[in-house]
Formats: C-alpha cells, structure tokens, sequence
C-alpha cells in the first residue's frame, strides 16, 4: 500500500509541478525588453558577413544579420552587378543574460532582436562564380552598409574535384580561431564545409553566434573576423579564424548543444539549456490540464506550449537554410541529403542530452537523479534522453532507409554519412549506450523512493543495432561525426570508414588503459560499462603519416590534446581524407599533415 500511495503521489507531483508551475509559459516572449540601442549612426554594421546555404543546380541561398531591421537588403552580384532583394526574418528566440560575453552587459534574461536576411540567387552555371556582394540600409534610411566582395556558384558539377572541410564541436573552443585560420592558410578557399554538429554551446545566446567579446563567437571564426587571443608558453598569438563561408556552403548536423531546454523569462540560459523534458512528459503534463492552459485547443497553441515546456532547436533552425525533406504535413531541415559534386552527404539528426557521470547525490547525471529532487518530478533530468528516434519506426529511420536505397545515394561515388553522436571512439562521451534510459526506481521497506537509477542496455544501443547495419548495406563510405572533442578513426571489416575530427580544445582525452572512462561501480547496476577502448569493438587506426607518440615514445592512435589542434580535409579528386594537426604551442610551426586514408580502398 505504502508503495502504490508513493508512485501516486510521484506521479501527481509530476502533473502539478509541471502543469501549475509552468502553464504562465503559454509564450516565448521575454517579460524583460532588450536595452536601448546606442543611436544608428554609431553602431550601424552587419553583425555577419554573408555566407552560402542551400545551393541547387541553378541558385544558392545568400544569408547575413543585423542588429536592425533596416530596409532595402540586397545582394548585388554577376558582372552586370544585378541586385536581388532579401526577405527579412527576426529571430525569435535569440536572448542573452548575467553570463553572457556580450558587447554590452545584460544583468538578467533579455531578448535581443537578430535580423536574418535571405536572398536567393538563381540562374546559376554549375562550375562557374560569380562575384557577390551584400548590402543593408539602416531603419531611417540615412546610411548603407556594404560588405566587401566574395564568391559564389551553384552545387557543383559530378566530376570537379572539390576540398572539403570536415569539423565538429567548434563551441567557442580555445582553439577554434586557430583551427579554421590553419585551414584557410594551408588549404586555401575550400569548397564545402561539413560540421558534424555542436556549433555553440547555448544555442539561444546571440553572442556566441556572432559577438561573444573573448573574440571566437561562431560566425567571427568561419569568416576570418575572430580576434581570439591564446597563451601558450608565455607567447600571447591573436587568431582571426578562416574566411570560408562566404565563399562555399556550410553543411551542419545536430548536436546536443543545438537544442535548448524547458523555457523561462528568468530562469539564466544556461539552466535552460540544461533542462529538457521528454516530449511525452509535457504532453501528458498539456493533456492534463488543457482547460486550465487553453480551453479552445487552438493546434499552434498547443504546439507552442509543448516546446517551451519540452525543448526546441528553433534558433538553428532559424539561423540556416539547409535542405529540406518531406515530413508529415510539411519539410524538416533536422536530417536531411544532398549531392554535393560527387559526394553524397546525409545529415542525421543523432544526438542526445549531456548528463554528468558522476553518482554523488548532489548530481543530476547520466546514470542517476539528484537525491533532492526525488520527491520533486519536475525538476527530474531523464538520464541520457535522446532528442529524435532512429528506431525502426521511426520517420528519421523510414526516411533513411528510402534515402539509403535511392540512385541519388547508391550511384554517388562517395558516400557520406554525418551525426553527431559516436559510434566509434575511444572518447568519454560514447558510453553509455545510444538507447532510451531505463529507470529502476529504488525504495526502502515501506516503499518510499529512495533513488532513481538510469541503465542503458548495450545490446540496444540504437547506432549499433539499426544504423549501422543499414550504413553497411548500403555501401557507405564514411561516417563522420564528433561529440567527444578529439580526433581518431576506425574502418569496420567491411571497409566503412569511421571519423571522429573534433579536437579544438576542451578535449576530455582519449581513454585508455592508463586513462579508464568514469564508469558506475555501484553493484546495483546490471550493466556492464566500457571503462577503456572503443566499447562497440572496433580497433582505433594509428595515423600512417606522422602520428603523435605518448610519453613512452609509442604511436598513439588518436589526438587529444588542449594544444594541438587538428582538421581534416576530404579531397574528392583523389578520393583521399587527410588530416593535418597544428601545436598552438608554437605559433611560427608548420601545419603538419598526419594521417591520409582512400574512401575508395577496401580493406
């Protein structure tokens, strides 16, 4: 009786809490008013330069921000200099607060208005550029903005060898500027970009996208206009990044630090980030109560409450314009494919919330729930959650699995496959398994909760059991990916590549013999977890170049390194990935190349 009249009272608490305390967040308009601008003539400039999105056979998509609505945006281009207006958008849920590093300070959640500018430019000759330019003119029309002179051109023709950038996990990382400067002057101008999630790391925070003051905000560092400032050795360098994307169209995939958590007008956004709540949580929450919420069920309404009270990526998809696929009643940019000259590039939506591994009390981690919030559902964390299903079943895998069996993707001569979770690494972030939190609920002799636990079954790791085994089939020829800020790669027995390529600082090491994962070795878990190696079997590939060496002067086969830095480089002429890495540590040192593989070589 104890333990039926607990799980009751649990599971009211989760209706109240939820339900009470958040129905006023019917919204997501802050109750807090962005600061008064400075006057016009004093800050008038375009918070980004333009960069590529989206091109097709014929057009490609021309996008840039400002702090002001303005009037008149336009992209002048070709030799006749033609202009093209823009379609204006404001960002809906762009915000900063008390931890922001903004041009200005904000003491609290403030809204701050982000202006998206949109021109498509068609009429294109796969294979040629065309000079671009953009241009913006303030609200009261006294002054116009001009960017400097770029490039652009439509998808390219099968057949031209092209360079393309292979990245991950930029998130305003020590060595990002670094990074991307290196490949701008080792590389040249690359010709596509494909990230493989984790752009920022508060994807509503405006200034990390395109002003964060310590000089490495997002946009800043892919366009050569960062100004960040490392310290290695007592030498101070100040790296700008590389000026890529106005040149050659950015591909992203998402990862977890493009979603944002439950909603507030007060809560810092940092806490909101880290506060998603499963979908059906706060449908059952919305079902519940929806006389009290909204007595008429207008579907936006709902939809709306939903999200804020669940978690969104409104802001990434917001900010870019990625290929859309079908889905339901409308298009999603969540996952998506594309050909991109010769190469086939699917983009998956595989990523989920980052819990904490410890199993102290205090913490809400991957592998357990705070000891305070046990009575106190809604402040629950759900342990690993993941955001959107690869389950048989699902729309991402029905679609994939159409997308897989197309000419599109079977006749490309490289195939490609991007996420951002891993199936292979040596890092901490692949354990535990990619699958959907089983809780235990603990209790005492008279049934009270005394715990909640998290296991995650390493047999039903959904990478592992679904995807892969589809990949395989359908002749994949890389999978790319990162998460666990490092680099390493692996091939499975079939010759399908694996690359993690996401070493700009902030690494959590590779973990080895001599660095074992934190793993739970509370004897009450059932599984069994990975605490060193690749945990789904596969060996790690020494670099074949020039690897570095661990401190017994043996070839470590992976980077992980909080001063060297390294990218990777698919070259479609020679069907070749090299990656190059970069020691930070000596500003004046060459940009070293270190492992070479072929897509196209079995094993």
């Amino acid at each position: 009786m104890a333990r039926a009249k607990t799980g009751t009272l649990v599971a009211l608490g989760l209706l109240f809490s939820l339900g009470v305390v958040l129905f006023v967040q019917l919204t997501h308009v802050p109750i807090v008013p962005p600061p008064k601008p400075a006057s016009m003539s004093t800050q008038a400039t375009l918070l980004t330069d333009p960069f590529l999105q989206a091109p097709t056979d014929s057009s490609v998509q021309v996008v840039w921000f400002t702090e002001f609505e303005g009037r008149n945006h336009q992209v002048i281009y070709g030799p006749m200099k033609e202009v093209v207006s823009a379609t204006t958008t404001q960002l809906s849920r762009t915000r900063e607060d008390a931890q922001s590093n903004a041009p200005q300070p904000y003491e609290q959640v403030t809204a701050r208005p982000i202006w998206r500018h949109e021109a498509q430019i068609n009429n294109l000759r796969p294979g040629l550029q065309a000079p671009y330019s953009v241009s913006s003119t303030t609200d009261d029309g006294s002054i116009r903005i001009q960017s400097d002179q770029f490039s652009l051109s439509p998808l390219p023709p099968a057949g031209q060898a092209l360079k393309i950038l292979l990245t991950s996990d930029h998130q305003l990382m020590p060595m990002t500027a670094a990074n991307l400067q290196k490949v701008e002057e080792t590389i040249g101008q690359v010709d596509g970009i494909f990230l493989a999630g984790d752009l920022v790391n508060i994807p509503d925070r405006a200034s990390e996208w395109f002003d964060d003051t310590r000089g490495g905000a997002f946009f800043p560092c892919l366009q050569g206009r960062g100004n960040y400032t490392l310290e290695k050795g007592g030498t101070r360098t100040v790296y700008k990044g590389g000026q890529l994307i106005q040149n050659a169209p950015l591909f992203t995939a998402l990862g977890n630090h493009e979603v944002m958590g439950r909603y507030s007008t007060t809560t810092g956004l940092n806490d909101q980030f880290n506060d998603p709540v499963p979908w059906d949580a706060a449908k059952t929450v919305y079902e519940q109560y929806q006389d009290v919420f909204n007595p008429t069920d207008v579907s936006e309404v709902k939809k709306r409450w939903l999200k804020n009270n669940s978690f969104n990526i409104d802001t990434y998809n917001e900010i870019f314009s990625l290929p859309k696929t079908p889905r339901g009643e409308g298009e999603t940019q969540r996952y998506y494919a594309t050909t991109f000259g010769d190469v086939r590039l699917v983009s998956l939506y595989v990523t989920q919330i980052w819990r904490m591994f410890t199993l102290d009390d205090e913490t809400r981690g991957r592998y357990r729930e705070r000891k305070a919030d046990l009575e106190n559902p809604k402040n629950w964390g759900h342990g690993h959650m993941i955001f959107e299903s690869i389950e048989p079943g699902s729309p991402q895998y029905e679609w994939l699995k159409e997308e897989l069996a197309s000419d599109a993707f079977q006749q490309a001569t490289y195939k490609v496959v991007m996420l951002h979770h891993p199936p292979h690494s040596l890092g901490g972030n692949i354990v535990p398994a990619f699958t959907t939190p089983v809780p235990t609920y603990d209790r005492d002799e008279e049934g009270n909760l005394t715990g909640i636990r998290y296991e995650y079954p390493k047999n039903e790791d959904h990478i592992i059991k679904y995807l892969l085994p589809l990949l395989e089939k359908a002749g994949t020829n890389l999978v790319l990916y990162g998460h666990s800020h490092l680099w390493n790669r692996f091939q499975s027995d079939s010759g399908m590549n694996f690359l993690e390529s996401s070493n700009v600082g902030n690494t959590y090491k590779a973990h080895m013999a001599d660095n074992p994962r934190p793993v739970p070795d509370d004897k009450r878990y059932k599984e069994t977890y990975e605490a060193v190696g690749d945990p789904n079997g596969l060996t790690p590939i020494v670099p074949n170049l020039k690897p570095l060496n661990d401190k017994a002067g043996k070839p470590m086969p992976y980077l992980s390194s909080n001063d060297i830095t390294a990218f990777s480089i698919l070259d479609t002429g020679s069907g070749k990935v090299t990656s190059y890495y970069f020691d930070t540590r000596k500003p004046k040192s060459d940009v070293i190349p270190f492992d070479v593989f072929d897509l196209k070589q079995q094993p």
